[in-house]
């Protein structure tokens, strides 16, 4: 073990001797050490094949591999997909991997431990069970330890309870790891270290991977998988059929034509996968991330913008959400000479004012006596002060004597008035009435002149005995300007916003109360330590409560998972290392910018400079998001309807496929994947409703089946109609055409119902497609490229025929089909 060397602080003397040097190397060889394990749950080689190997990308890249075989490279150019797909999958999960493996409660830094009778520096990660750690001052306690002898130790445990107030600290008490001293000094011995202790048990509970829930995802899985049921045995049957189109396995095999056969069969098969849909969600997505990253918002899980849509039940965290950390000074009540609440005589409320002032003015101002000179900025230093004790947390009181005129004694009530206890009643009822409005409530005191004036030796804490009661100070945490507007939007959007704290309930109902958590209606309270601890009674309590106090981390995970048993989609927002464990259970955690590392590790979105204002905008724009998705979601379906039954309606009636795979490819790109893409970015506010799946397929059924119906028709009635021969290459190409161009104005019929209304910008996206699909069929190289022929005599009239029946067959189906599939789905 290597000692850090340097100059060693004064302490003060101990008689105990602490661990010798062979007990400390015998309990690090026991491993009673301060080291955890710093990495996360998923390695780079789990993230890479968790992308890699999805059955998305099998299908398509055995498609692709198939089509390759043939040489016909052009027709597999649908395989570009899954580079992009799983580029972005894995870029995603590795950045989540490298800010876990970051996830740290604990600031390794240098401590003093007493070790065989003297003080040494140790490094954090040297520490062992049982050692004497002085904790000062400034420290992050790095250990779980008991106090052994304190000199006035106050800790802030607001990032492992939520508490908000400093706790004093005496012999026998725990310290938590993750706890900072804010002032005093103890020494204490080390308890729990490494992965056992508090700190590491909560950030090992954190680092656990989770995956984010996505419906949209979900719903995309749900129909790869269907559609992998159908595919393999379809695509055997394609290929059989393919092959007896052109006479059979051993001429295809002879005469080559079994490639153009399997080529013929992936084209049924691709058409059926909505290869451009699982890009078009991750790019989404993304480019939603970007944009709340321009309003300070970091999106740290791409799929966590769908859950955006989802949430109705909004958990805030007091501390840091509604209010800023800070405190404001709000009055100062006069104390009439009965020691009741009346208005003060002429000039008295400037007097005690003053007064307050000259207290709060000391060289270095703690947080309440700051908010006080800011409140009563209007007043300056008078030149009556005379000998001052200023405030420390171990004495928990300050003062001043004025040259001409009283002392003047400012600290908490209890702490005045400890002496005299039950002799001013009125007082102290004023007291806890001020303090049930969730008030900081200080009193300023005075003692006449002529008796002993305050001494500033900060060894005397003692206090006189005559103090008589001038004035109660009030003081509030200080609220965030946008906290009470930003409630009102989520409250008008029908999501129930609660707020959970470590605080006193009763403070924590007033600030609901200011900012009108619940509207006109007053906020109901709870003390957490009521709770009961069954899930589902918890529960049924939620339903009735606002505002939750006194809330231990381990409550606020199961708050969430009560609220989940519900029905509810669970956001939750929080900054302290308390909330981490919630955050990680909520369906979506919301850190803010100035929270603990831990806390912002475990997060999906962040809200980078801490303004809860953001909420709206993030929340709209994962309902954006959402919204379009489903809509060009049954765009992507569509295709896979009338690719599935093309496919077999080719099997049974055993006849080559009406068209190629770069025809699917050029039609999808024009009516599918590029508008969908503008599509998927327009403004939409619309709530998502569960039900996605279901949406979405009566939605594609009816234009699915028209558009399969339309082309087998053609496909089955041509041939015979024009004496084309299918046997022959050129009147084959002239039948794919026809189904090709048919096909297109199916797409385009079917995107102009998807982009409804026409009368916008959407109608002129519509024409503009359609016009390129038209445009490009007379550009050579493009023809060339997608195999597409301008159709010219009778070729020319099929077609047209062909288009009239689809169009009238597209009207029919989406005006009678929809009520049918509405009951069926419903069964």
């Amino acid at each position: 073990m290597s000692v850090a060397q340097g100059p060693t602080p004064s302490f003060p003397q101990v008689d105990l001797p602490g661990l010798s040097q062979s007990e400390v190397d015998e309990r690090t060889a026991a491993g009673q050490v301060n080291v955890s394990e710093d990495h996360s749950s998923r390695t780079l080689g789990q993230i890479i094949r968790s992308n890699v190997f999805t059955l998305f990308n099998g299908i398509i890249l055995a498609a692709m591999i198939v089509v390759l075989a043939t040489g016909q490279w052009r027709d597999a150019v649908f395989g570009v997909v899954i580079i992009i797909n799983t580029g972005i999958g894995v870029a995603t999960e590795l950045k989540a991997k490298r800010t876990l493996d970051k996830l740290s409660i604990l600031v390794a830094s240098d401590y003093y431990a007493h070790r065989g009778g003297r003080n040494v520096s140790v490094p954090h990660d040297s520490l062992v069970v049982g050692d004497l750690l002085w904790v000062r001052s400034g420290d992050q306690v790095p250990a779980d330890t008991r106090i052994v002898k304190t000199w006035g130790l106050e800790l802030d445990e607001s990032m492992l309870t939520g508490e908000s107030r400093t706790v004093r600290k005496s012999e026998g008490e725990q310290a938590y790891s993750g706890s900072t001293a804010v002032s005093g000094l103890a020494l204490t011995e080390v308890s729990a270290v490494g992965t056992s202790s508090y700190a590491a048990k909560l950030t090992a509970q954190a680092k656990v991977y989770k995956k984010t829930h996505s419906d949209l995802n979900e719903g995309i899985n749900t129909i790869l998988k269907a559609m992998t049921v159908v595919v393999v045995p379809l695509c055997i049957l394609l290929v059989w059929t393919q092959m007896r189109t052109v006479g059979g396995f051993q001429e295809a095999m002879t005469t080559g034509a079994w490639r153009g056969a399997v080529v013929s069969a992936v084209a049924g098969v691709v058409g059926m996968i909505p290869e451009g849909l699982v890009l078009l969600t991750s790019l989404n997505f993304a480019l939603a991330a970007i944009r709340l990253a321009r309003q300070n918002t970091l999106v740290q899980e791409l799929e966590s913008v769908e859950t955006l849509a989802r949430v109705d039940a909004l958990n805030l965290d007091k501390t840091g959400t509604i209010t800023d950390g800070g405190i404001v000074y709000d009055s100062l009540t006069v104390l009439g000479e009965d020691q009741g609440l009346q208005a003060p005589p002429m000039g008295r409320q400037q007097e005690l004012e003053q007064a307050l002032v000259d207290v709060a003015q000391e060289e270095n101002p703690n947080a309440t006596g700051s908010a006080i000179l800011q409140g009563l900025s209007s007043y300056r230093l008078s030149d009556q002060v005379g000998e001052r004790v200023p405030f420390s947390s171990a004495r928990k009181w300050s003062a001043v004597a004025w040259k001409e005129g009283p002392s003047w004694y400012f600290g908490a009530p209890e702490v005045l008035l400890a002496s005299q206890k039950g002799e001013y009643p009125l007082v102290e009822a004023a007291v806890r009435a001020l303090a049930d409005q969730g008030l900081r409530v200080l009193m300023l005191a005075s003692r006449e002149s002529g008796a002993q004036e305050p001494t500033p030796s900060l060894e005397d804490s003692g206090l006189p005995q005559d103090l008589r009661p001038a004035a109660l100070i009030t003081c509030s945490e200080s609220i965030r300007e946008d906290a009470e507007p930003t409630l009102t939007w989520f409250r008008e959007q029908g999501v129930r916003c609660r707020i959970i704290s470590g605080d006193n309930p009763a403070t924590v109902a007033a600030i609901a109360g200011k900012v009108k958590l619940t509207g006109d209606r007053p906020p109901k309270a709870m003390d957490a330590r009521e709770l009961p601890s069954d899930t589902a009674q918890l529960a049924r309590v939620l339903e009735d409560v606002d505002v939750l106090g006194r809330v231990l981390p381990d409550q606020k995970k199961a708050i969430v998972q009560a609220l989940h048993l519900g029905g509810r989609t669970v956001a939750m927002t929080g900054d302290g290392v308390n909330d981490s464990l919630a955050l990680k259970e909520a369906d979506l955690g919301i850190a803010m910018g100035n929270a603990a590392p831990a806390t912002k590790a475990v997060a999906q979105v962040v809200l980078v400079d801490s303004k809860f204002s953001h909420l709206p905008d993030v929340v709209a724009r994962g309902r954006q998001v959402m919204a379009n998705m489903e809509r060009v979601a049954g765009l992507f379906l569509v295709k896979t309807v009338y690719s599935a039954l093309i496919s077999l309606g080719v099997v049974l009636t055993a006849i080559p496929f009406p068209y190629l795979p770069r025809h699917i490819t050029y039609i999808g790109a024009l009516t599918i994947g590029m508008p969908a893409f503008f599509l998927a970015l327009a403004p939409n506010t619309r709530r998502y409703k569960p039900g996605f799946l279901k949406r979405v397929v009566a939605f594609a059924l009816p234009g699915g089946i028209a558009t399969a119906l339309v082309v087998l028709a053609m496909a089955w009635s041509l041939p015979p109609a024009m004496g084309w021969s299918l046997s022959i290459p050129s009147d084959l190409s002239q039948l794919r055409t026809v189904c090709a161009i048919v096909l297109f104005a199916m797409g385009i019929l079917v995107l102009a119902r998807v982009a409804q209304p026409l009368n916008s910008w959407r109608g002129v996206l519509v024409a503009l497609f359609a016009a390129a699909g038209v445009i490009g069929a007379f550009i050579s190289l493009v023809a060339r490229f997608f195999a597409i022929v301008i159709p010219s005599g009778r070729s020319a009239a099929a077609t047209l025929v062909g288009l009239i029946v689809g169009c009238a067959a597209m009207a029919l189906s989406v005006g009678f089909l929809p009520k049918y599939l509405d009951k069926v789905l419903k069964l």
